[in-house]
């Protein structure tokens, strides 16, 4: 393979990824509309991905596996509830009340809500002083403004094309109204919302794991095994009936299995490699193209609706993103710059995969200078 090739895997691999995640967006929607239960999803999702990723971690780590603690089961609890099974729900209930596009742009949030928090719990320092602090804070603003421009401001409907295309009547599911209401959209942003803050203290929990426990695929797979009990004993909870967990060879069956299979599994092995390659940042600037994919998608094949206010919003917290990890990359150059070489203490990364994806991308760290590795979002 020539160099001009091999340099630009990682790009071609980050744009399918994000093609990847947008699909299980789709299916996510359109499994809610055929009527399933969302706890179910959520539950069945977790399951396919821990069969999918427990193989995979027992011959790729085999060998190089650290020893399993007690805290680190602990920690892998704690993982799977914010970043799994509580992240999940939180994220697939706000889709069902607006719609793909909305919640892909409220996802974007995640870093910005991430510095809140690890400024909170003291992990980061708000360096107003310096470029970089500036930035994060005002791409937080940014990030801020434009969800609240997004949830309270509709504006005129833009009919920038149509297919006559709806899969969510096609599928035999109930759309109530496809302009929701403003106690829907609330509600939904709220959700949102709170699984952006569940992201974030997730980001915060894996970041302590993977200090103990480095081995990316088996830290995976423990999260998502963790997950798949948490989310099964959650929808057992709520729904006992045998009948609605019974899967046919449906858009039901095709839903959970390509969010656990593909979401979880595959998507995370090349989110790791690109990673590896190219480090955090560079995954990172790929995130808000899911937006602009599911912009398109829920347009041409869901019929929904956009607004001006969802394009001014999702623009504004596109830029915010983008502040954020300006600002985050100028104090990690400056840090590098200043500590000798050997004792730089490797940062917490803000890895946006929006929780506006159906994966969840466990971030974790490694020695080699380049950044952590990185695992599912993920679809969202």
């Amino acid at each position: 393979m020539n160099d001009t090739v091999w340099n630009a895997l990682p790009t071609i691999f980050m744009v399918m990824v994000q093609l990847g995640l947008a699909v299980g967006n789709v299916l996510y929607k359109l499994t809610v509309a055929d009527g399933m239960n969302l706890r179910i999803i959520i539950a069945y999702r977790f399951l396919f991905a821990s069969a999918f990723m427990l193989p995979l971690a027992f011959f790729l780590d085999r060998g190089k596996r650290s020893k399993l603690t007690w805290s680190v089961l602990f920690y892998a609890f704690l993982s799977a509830f914010f970043g799994g099974s509580l992240a999940q729900n939180l994220y697939l209930e706000s889709m069902s009340l607006t719609s793909v596009t909305f919640a892909a742009a409220i996802g974007n949030l995640g870093p910005a809500v991430t510095f809140i928090l690890a400024l909170s719990f003291r992990l980061e320092k708000l360096n107003i002083t310096t470029t970089g602090g500036k930035a994060k804070v005002v791409g937080t603003l940014l990030g801020i403004g434009g969800a609240m421009i997004l949830t309270f401001y509709k504006g005129v409907e833009l009919n920038l094309w149509s297919t006559h295309v709806d899969l969510l009547h096609n599928s035999g599911g109930h759309v109530a109204d496809t302009e929701h209401d403003i106690r829907s959209q609330l509600l939904g942003s709220v959700l949102g919302f709170a699984g952006c803050v569940s992201y974030g203290l997730w980001l915060i929990v894996q970041a302590k794991m993977s200090e103990s426990y480095p081995c990316h695929y088996s830290s995976t797979a423990l999260m998502c095994l963790m997950a798949s009990i948490q989310a099964v004993a959650f929808a057992l909870c709520l729904e006992r009936r045998w009948s609605e967990w019974k899967l046919g060879w449906n858009i039901r069956l095709l839903g959970v299995s390509y969010t656990g299979i593909v979401a979880s599994g595959v998507i995370v092995a090349l989110i790791s490699w690109c990673v590896r390659m190219r480090g955090p940042m560079f995954v990172s600037v790929f995130s808000p193209l899911i937006l602009l994919l599911l912009a398109i998608a829920g347009s041409l094949f869901l019929e929904e609706k956009l607004h001006l206010g969802c394009v001014i919003g999702g623009v504004l917290i596109i830029c915010g993103l983008y502040v954020v990890l300006w600002g985050k990359s100028k104090e990690m150059k400056k840090s590098t710059q200043l500590a000798p070489m050997g004792s730089i203490e490797h940062q917490p990364v803000v890895i946006d995969l929006p929780i506006s994806s159906p994966t969840t991308i466990p971030k974790t760290e490694t020695d080699t200078p380049r950044g952590s590795n990185s695992s599912n979002r993920n679809v969202n």
